[in-house]
């Protein structure tokens, strides 16, 4: 059997014509696939390539802004950044190119049923994207970068806002306190923790929960911008 027919019968396959190239070391984007769960040993699994992918992604996203918006300051650059590299925006790449089964995890299914799913499939994105740079180069990264996030940049016309940034700044224009955020509960293990926070002005106060501290606090502000009437 040629090599050429043993890669076309490779489980991978489908998935390296998603990520739009066929990879000279397969080996990387099996590994960039391995959850810490399954890996054998410490350096058996994607964790490393998680590390390496996150800075690709920001390097490649920056580059894109920078080039996309040759007007705005850097604080507007910052805000696009932030949404455009966060959990969702990778979870919502994974999904396209069909990431979660091809996951592996210790105890088997389909990566997003986990309890510990989307942060696995959102590690397991940005280490493929190490693997794609490892393989073939900042410009392969930077190609599935500039296709897959192309609509997300393209949807917001202005910066976007996040809710503690809107809710600093409504405080600011009044000449009030910064908000203050509190934990006041945190529930679950710690692979999957709930963290309950809230946020206060001289105004009011709201309370919400999150599955880390910084969305629970987005969430905390959010709630508390609709009870003021302000719009994040």
């Amino acid at each position: 059997m040629t090599g050429a027919r043993k890669r076309r019968s490779d489980p991978l396959a489908p998935l390296e014509k998603a990520l739009g190239r066929r990879f000279k070391d397969p080996a990387l984007l099996a590994l960039a696939l391995t959850h810490a769960s399954a890996g054998k040993h410490r350096l058996d699994d994607n964790q490393r390539l998680e590390f390496l992918g996150d800075r690709v992604l920001g390097l490649a996203l920056a580059d894109i802004l920078h080039r996309r918006f040759p007007e705005e300051e850097e604080g507007a650059l910052a805000r696009r950044f932030a949404q455009l590299s966060r959990r969702e925006a990778l979870l919502r790449v994974a999904e396209t190119i069909g990431l979660a089964g091809h996951l592996r995890m210790a105890g088997g299914g389909p990566a997003p049923a986990r309890r510990d799913g989307e942060g696995a499939l959102a590690d397991a994105c940005e280490a493929v994207i190490a693997a794609l740079y490892l393989d073939g180069g900042l410009k392969a990264a930077q190609r599935f970068v500039a296709k897959h996030w192309e609509e997300m940049i393209a949807a917001d016309e202005r910066p976007p806002r996040d809710p503690k940034t809107a809710l600093q700044e409504w405080a600011q224009a009044r000449r009030q306190p910064l908000p203050k955020y509190t934990v006041v509960a945190q529930e679950g293990p710690d692979h999957q923790p709930l963290f309950t926070v809230t946020a206060a002005l001289k105004q009011g106060a709201a309370t919400a929960a999150g599955k880390s501290k910084r969305e629970a606090e987005q969430a905390a502000a959010a709630a508390l911008l609709k009870q003021l009437d302000a719009e994040p």
